[in-house]
């Protein structure tokens, strides 16, 4: 399911008016802008195709969020994060999968990261961590670079639109899948999710 383009460079999906990003960066948590600022000078066509929609903070799951406006759940990439410890340094990885399927976090993720155990950080870490609000983190913006977090992207996310998190609980992002493997220092891998 594509959007429908507007004139006036707004586009229709769902139940929702989405709006270039750019032009509405109150919708925006402060490291999801700057990460988007970021994609932008690697790829400037990313200023158009990158669209935020205001929506319910209580519908901000993503069950929730589809169901209230008409979405399918397909387009949702969710980004969860995992960690481990290996010789006393905790590895951390941001993991985006589409929401129709699930992080191999006991199997891939661990072997990725090469410690012993992965699990989900807790909610407190990953909100504290990363800036973001509790069910609104996002791959743009994360900490990223040496000794930061690793962006894992199942290929699966790459095809077609993707819906994701702003940083914050009142809106979601939309823009084309192959965009998040611009994200600096993002890893294309097959078989992230089950």
């Amino acid at each position: 399911m594509d959007p429908i383009r507007l004139p006036d460079g707004a586009a229709r999906l769902g139940a929702l008016t989405w709006v270039p990003a750019v032009d509405a960066p109150e919708l925006l948590g402060e490291p999801a802008a700057a990460g988007l600022h970021g994609l932008i000078a690697r790829v400037p066509a990313a200023a158009d195709d990158v669209l935020v929609a205001a929506i319910d903070p209580d519908h901000a799951d993503t069950a929730a969020m589809t169901e209230r406006y008409d979405l399918a759940l397909d387009l949702s990439a969710n980004c969860v994060i995992v960690a481990g410890r290996r010789a006393g340094e905790e590895r951390v990885a941001a993991c985006v999968v589409r929401a129709t399927t699930r992080a191999d976090v006991n199997n891939r993720v661990k072997r990725l990261l090469d410690v012993r155990k992965a699990s989900f950080w807790p909610m407190e870490l990953a909100v504290a961590a990363s800036g973001m609000e509790y069910g609104a983190i996002t791959p743009l913006g994360l900490p990223a670079g040496e000794g930061r977090w690793r962006l894992l992207l199942d290929t699966r996310v790459l095809d077609g639109w993707a819906i994701i998190g702003s940083g914050v609980r009142g809106s979601k992002l939309l823009l084309p899948g192959t965009l998040l493997a611009e994200v600096p220092g993002s890893e294309v891998v097959d078989g992230l999710a089950l």
